[in-house]
């Protein structure tokens, strides 16, 4: 019998059309003779729907037309299965559409990534691919998630951090904070964000302000690093739970401009070889694990080059480093952590965790050589074996104490 897999995919998140992608990635090298696939789109306003129709990604570029086609829809767990409902119930037809097995979230960003839907897959009661709620907000909040690597021992880049309210009321405090606490240049950055939006460089006070009335334009809280101004961006994929972790050769991705932006992450430049989506004029989305990262010359894939130029010593430092900060955040299934060597000081500093990478790296794991469908196998596979674990555990009693002798009397006399 199958397994029956929710993929639950878009969400409220200015990072939803690359959610999108990446679960077009993964479908369709998910085994079709292991699993089902039961899409579950989370629109731009927080309604779910499914439907054929949302496997194709095309059909994505006229969103009222495929809406139309597909199904509003909850997902329910009435003590028998975990269900998805069409709603409102309909007069005429079945209500229950399919059933889950699995839950996989392939989500990016704010209201999602960051522990919302970990939240609520871990509500539904069944398995769910990727990290926990506590690992995915700290995986998304970079203040925090960088003051408990510090808190660990693991080298992160000095830095100021604050809330949007605090910087409103006294802009010169926090100005001069940054002052006397960091020297420039420095990276602005909202403090729940990823694909790099909102991130800008300053070189002085006025840029400062600038880059902080930006980053404030997208997140409620703001962090500002110090730059490290001739570096080295590598990054590293791992896979695994809390007590076994594998990692991936390393990458080291080529960027535009100082700063990896979010165009140079999903956007091309209109000569991509590769299927495409969207975009403007002379740009375009690259998707699907063939075309994503298509090998061009020696070892450069699009704009990547894999494995990383670095020493064997510095790779095997950076991915012990990537072991260390997946098991201290308390990971689960495949995350990337993406770092900054200083090539000055060669000291290496983890910049970020992504806990559901895009692409889910696979990239990185094909060059290891693991291929995608056996990524996905893996980690669907950790997601199963940690609910059985989980339920093993004692989160509740059976007991009713309301219902016990005197529990209702206690009760009334606790209130008082």
């Amino acid at each position: 019998m199958k397994i029956k897999v929710g993929v639950f995919f878009g969400g409220s998140s200015v990072e939803h059309e690359i959610s999108v992608i990446t679960m077009n990635q993964a479908i369709t090298s998910l085994n079709p003779e292991k699993y089902e696939i039961v899409p579950i789109y989370i629109a731009k306003n927080g309604v779910m729907y499914t439907g054929d129709d949302l496997l194709d990604l095309y059909s994505f570029r006229d969103m009222d037309v495929l809406l139309k086609r597909c199904y509003k829809v909850a997902v329910i767990n009435d003590g028998e299965a975990v269900k998805v409902i069409r709603t409102p119930a309909p007069l005429i037809g079945k209500r229950v559409l399919n059933t889950i097995d699995v839950a996989f979230p392939i989500v990016h960003g704010t209201n999602c990534e960051d522990g919302t839907i970990a939240g609520f897959v871990t509500l539904l009661g069944i398995p769910f691919v990727g990290p926990d709620i506590m690992a995915s907000s700290i995986g998304m909040d970079k203040i925090l998630q960088k003051k408990v690597l510090k808190a660990s021992g693991i080298p992160v880049v000095d830095f100021v951090s604050f809330y949007s309210i605090e910087y409103i009321k006294d802009e010169e405090k926090i100005l001069d904070k940054v002052d006397n606490e960091l020297t420039y240049p420095v990276i602005v950055k909202p403090g729940n964000l990823g694909s790099s939006v909102g991130i800008k460089k300053a070189r002085n006070r006025v840029e400062l302000e600038e880059a902080i009335e930006f980053a404030m334009e997208f997140a409620d809280r703001i962090i500002v690093e110090k730059a490290v101004e001739k570096l080295k961006e590598i990054n590293c994929s791992a896979i695994g739970n809390l007590t076994e972790v594998e990692t991936s050769i390393c990458e080291e991705p080529f960027f535009s401009d100082e700063i990896l932006s979010y165009t140079d992450k999903y956007i091309g430049d209109g000569k991509s070889k590769g299927g495409t989506i969207g975009g403007g004029k002379g740009s375009t989305i690259k998707f699907g694990p063939q075309k994503t990262a298509t090998k061009s010359s020696g070892n450069e894939f699009g704009n990547k080059k894999i494995p990383a130029d670095i020493s064997k010593e510095k790779t095997e430092e950076i991915q012990n480093l990537t072991k260390e900060v997946f098991k201290v955040l308390g990971c689960s299934g495949v995350s990337r952590v993406d770092f900054l060597i200083d090539l000055e000081t060669d000291k290496v500093y983890v910049n970020e965790i992504n806990t559901i990478p895009g692409a889910l790296s696979f990239y990185l794991w094909e060059a290891s050589g693991k291929t995608f469908e056996k990524e996905l196998d893996e980690i669907i596979e950790i997601a199963i074996k940690r609910h059985r674990d989980k339920e093993k555990l004692t989160f509740s009693y059976d007991q009713n104490i309301l219902a016990m002798q005197g529990g209702v009397k206690g009760a009334k006399g606790m209130k008082k």
